[in-house]
């Protein structure tokens, strides 16, 4: 180590020995230029902390070279021309290993620290690890959408918000969607609070409560899963069981497609199914409503984009003969304007 140590400092020192050196030969050296430059770095190296033993910048040192020895005068003979300096070796330089590493590798003991710092004070440097390097705490809110619609007949609003308090790991979500005409009972509202889980880095399992406002009260189990899929598809899946015995589930995927940095479109497709008819909330067995949207936002900035866009709404099968007996529309078209933000 020594070695190559002082050999990198010889070569910093090189250029110092383009004098002549002719009258070397029959008396002590005197200190050279290139002796001044190694002891110059000698002590730049000691300064940074490496051990630089006396005694290496001297004449007949590890780092020194013996000038006496050598004879200059044919130096000024060497044709030059004749080198191929492009495939001379640095000083100091290997070449890059393309072969996997040799197993010795890896023998070595997986806790080889316990045996120096004791395995009581490793045991703890391990546990800090995780908060000091990813078990950071992180509270977030965003309102996908926030709107108000335009249709025929009363115009309505809507509500989509949700937000998370944790880590990489663990959160606690919580989710609230709802919507209504002006002038009019609210339709629907729930509010969700849901511990969530990472299962793979692109997904999150999630299971909590969830609590209907309206049409009427009503308690639900959730379990769901939270992430984004491949090709950048943004899903959210859960099934719902009701205080009443009712199981119902639901399905969005959002997708956004960048124009511009700033102009995104993006599409949105909602499913709702029930495995039974529950007819206090008009809802049919099977495919029980199906929404598709299309939203253009503009980002002012990351955290605030106001959209407009269209939105188009479907009951399908019983669910669809329950607002024909109510005089409604089982097809309806909202034309959309609104924001969407987090923080």
């Amino acid at each position: 180590m020594r070695t190559v140590l002082f050999a990198l400092l010889l070569t910093t020192a090189a250029p110092a020995f383009a004098q002549d050196h002719a009258g070397h030969a029959g008396h002590e050296p005197a200190r050279t230029s290139a002796e001044t430059v190694c002891e110059k770095e000698a002590e730049r190296h000691r300064a940074m902390g490496h051990p630089v033993p006396d005694g290496q910048c001297e004449p007949g040192g590890p780092a020194a070279m013996d000038h006496r020895a050598m004879d200059h005068s044919e130096m000024n003979g060497m044709d030059h021309s004749q080198m191929n300096h492009g495939q001379m070796a640095q000083p100091g330089a290997a070449e890059i290993p393309f072969s996997p590493p040799p197993p010795e590798a890896g023998s070595g003991p997986p806790r080889a620290a316990d045996a120096i710092w004791g395995a009581d004070a490793m045991r703890a440097s391990r546990e800090n690890l995780p908060a000091e390097l990813g078990d950071t705490r992180y509270f977030w809110v965003q309102g996908d959408r926030v709107e108000y619609r335009a249709r025929d007949g009363d115009d309505g609003y809507l509500w989509d918000v949700q937000g998370y308090y944790g880590g990489d790991l663990d959160k606690f979500w919580f989710k609230s969607e709802g919507e209504g005409s002006f002038g009019e009972k609210i339709e629907s509202a729930e509010v969700q609070a849901l511990y969530s889980r990472a299962i793979t880095p692109f997904f999150d399992l999630q299971a909590g409560m969830r609590q209907d406002l309206a049409p009427m009260d009503r308690t639900h189990a959730v379990i769901g899963v939270q992430g984004l899929a491949p090709y950048l598809f943004e899903v959210d899946a859960a099934a719902f069981l009701s205080d009443r015995g009712d199981l119902t589930a639901r399905v969005e995927v959002e997708l956004d497609q960048r124009i511009t940095q700033r102009l995104i479109l993006q599409p949105r497709v909602e499913a709702s199914f029930s495995a039974q008819d529950i007819p206090e909330l008009e809802i049919g067995a099977g495919l029980d409503t199906l929404e598709a949207g299309l939203r253009l936002h503009y980002h002012f900035a990351r955290e605030f984009a106001p959209y407009i866009g269209i939105d188009q709404e479907w009951r399908i099968g019983d669910s669809a003969d329950f607002a024909r007996l109510e005089g409604q529309d089982p097809s309806v078209t909202n034309y959309v304007a609104g924001i969407r933000f987090w923080f």
